[in-house]
């Protein structure tokens, strides 16, 4: 499944690291930011609470605008952290392949 996701979350990152130093009383990018990453990490499970919710629910519309809401702020984490969606991109690709039962058992050996 290709569709629009990858150019969407590339508008979404060069939103966020433009709005990075902007006035946090204007920008609410600006202040999660200036908030740190734990504020921003914070919001991330609040929001994936949300969509679990949501999804549990099966209520489609609000799963989707929750979903958008995690997006948001897991990239809003990344730029907090330095890192961005090609790093996870790179993950993903490095774990294409191998069974998610070895994948998740080799992290424990780490």
């Amino acid at each position: 499944m290709v569709g629009k996701i990858g150019p969407a979350l590339d508008a979404l990152t060069r939103r966020i690291t433009a709005r990075k130093g902007d006035d946090p009383e204007s920008s609410y990018t600006a202040k999660l930011l200036s908030d740190g990453r734990e504020k921003c990490a914070k919001k991330l499970g609040e929001e994936g609470v949300e969509a679990a919710l949501a999804g549990a629910k099966g209520d489609r519309k609000e799963l989707v605008a929750e979903s958008a809401d995690v997006f948001y702020h897991l990239a809003v984490l990344l730029e907090a952290n330095g890192a961005s969606f090609d790093d996870v991109a790179d993950e993903l690709d490095r774990r294409a392949g191998v069974s998610g039962i070895a994948e998740k058992a080799s992290r424990k050996r780490r």
